[in-house]
């Protein structure tokens, strides 16, 4: 058992992760102590070249920044508007000319939502490119790629909650280019995020509580623990 563990704590997976072995030596005792996050926030050592700006664009921070932005404005939205069919087309009217700078809220939430995914994804081009997924990074660049795909998901399910005929058909092209995954795996996808077969009342009901629940608490997530390997693997 002693052997099978030490095996399993010399792997690339399982470094990748914690970064040591299990506290079974004074080396990794030692070790566990110098990774320990409510011992160290900062990590033991870290390249300068890695913290120039010149090297990151700050595209990480920025990241952040917007997601901030878009759970505070689109707390804010939540105040005015209803998942309803019967509402919420009204609620977007009445935000663009009855509630007071409501079409700047509802402008600053729609263009940070883009601004976001175009900043995610060259931040991830900036990781790819300067080599910043090599181990023992690897895992981290997974949590970001999954992040990535939280941020594609948060902006594709808040396009239907303005229901007008944009978001409809916008919803209908998507749901239908997914029912043509193979083997019934499209139809099941589909009839999850819609809750039938046609888009719907039961669709804006799900989409809105991925758009303002699910997917952001998802999010806050993934960043802390992305934030977190940052800070541990000595850089970004």
């Amino acid at each position: 058992m002693r052997a099978f563990l030490k095996e399993l704590t010399r792997s690339q997976v399982w470094r990748s992760i914690f970064r040591h072995g299990l506290p079974l030596s004074n080396r990794t005792r030692a070790e566990a102590v110098f990774y320990n996050f409510f011992l160290h926030l900062h990590p033991t050592k870290v390249r300068k070249r890695s913290i120039k700006y010149t090297y990151t664009w700050g595209l990480g921070g920025l990241s952040a920044g917007l997601f901030i932005v878009l759970v505070l404005t689109g707390a804010l939205l939540m105040l005015y508007y209803r998942p309803s069919v019967q509402q919420a087309y009204n609620d977007m009217k009445d935000l663009q000319f009855v509630v007071s700078s409501g079409q700047f809220l509802r402008n600053m939430h729609r263009w940070g939502a883009h601004a976001m995914v175009a900043i995610v994804f060259l931040h991830m081009m900036r990781v790819f490119y300067t080599g910043s997924y090599r181990p023992p990074k690897e895992f981290n660049w997974v949590v970001g790629v999954v992040l990535f795909v939280i941020s594609i998901l948060l902006s594709y399910t808040g396009y239907l909650l303005p229901w007008d005929q944009l978001a409809y058909w916008g919803i209908s092209v998507g749901t239908n280019m997914v029912r043509a995954v193979p083997f019934g795996i499209g139809e099941n996808i589909s009839f999850v995020l819609l809750g039938g077969h046609a888009v719907g009342e039961n669709a804006l009901v799900r989409f809105y509580v991925l758009h303002c629940f699910i997917l952001p608490v998802s999010a806050v997530l993934f960043m802390g623990i992305h934030f977190w390997r940052v800070r541990k693997d000595g850089g970004v």
